[in-house]
């Protein structure tokens, strides 16, 4: 495998040794993303509250997907291609360098593509099982990310304009909303008991995006949905 090292330097090392040695999550993108004429999304980069580092993007699935795992609180550690799997197949070496690698919090490497289709192409099933092969032999996973329920995006995209910490708002207030919604209550009426709205909307928000308050964000978010304490 190929990854970027310290000073732009690329190093190839046997899998089975950088997958044990190697912080991956730490590593920049092995090459960026191309600009592909005609289409929707252009390569960017995604700001993670998980790591405060900025994550390479190369297209709008590779975006959802890091916005997703940027939730999840089984994740540590993001990073966008920093990496390069080499493997011989009939017909000579074969190169495929895995979209995202993420970190999770039992230390385990997951290896992750992003697609927009229900289901994969047959020589993408076969990739697949190449790389998970690949991954399971050093203890890691593959995940092969797909589409994902309209609302529920909706939602999460709503939430990530909040998640840096700037709008966390103080302790006291972050009590506040606790106390506020300690039980399942309506989220315009729980705002109203804590305080003035354009002070408590943005670290309610911010704490629904952190996991510290709860809701069924599988339904369209409106004032009166319920929120609770986590």
């Amino acid at each position: 495998m190929r990854f970027l090292a310290a000073g732009g330097t690329i190093r190839c090392s046997p899998w089975s040794a950088a997958a044990a040695e190697v912080s991956f999550e730490q590593c920049p993108p092995l090459r960026p993303f191309p600009v592909r004429k005609g289409k929707r999304t252009a390569p960017g980069w995604w700001w993670s509250a998980t790591t405060g580092r900025l994550v390479h993007y190369g297209s709008g699935a590779m975006r959802l997907h890091l916005m997703l795992l940027d939730r999840d609180p089984r994740v540590q550690g993001l990073a966008g291609r920093p990496l390069e799997l080499r493997w011989q197949a009939l017909g000579g070496v074969r190169a495929h360098a895995p979209q995202v690698m993420l970190r999770l919090a039992d230390g385990q490497g997951v290896l992750a593509d992003c697609t927009t289709r229900g289901e994969l192409s047959g020589r993408q099933r076969s990739l697949a099982a190449v790389v998970g092969e690949v991954c399971a032999a050093v203890g890691w996973r593959y995940w092969v990310l797909g589409p994902v329920d309209p609302v529920y995006r909706a939602n999460v995209t709503w939430l990530s304009g909040y998640r840096h910490p700037r709008y966390r708002g103080g302790q006291q207030l972050a009590a506040a909303l606790r106390e506020s919604f300690a039980s399942r209550t309506p989220l315009w009426e729980g705002v109203g008991r804590t305080g003035d709205p354009m002070v408590v909307l943005p670290a309610l928000f911010h704490a629904l995006w952190a996991g510290q308050l709860s809701a069924d964000l599988e339904a369209p978010m409106h004032e009166r949905m319920p929120v609770w304490a986590a």
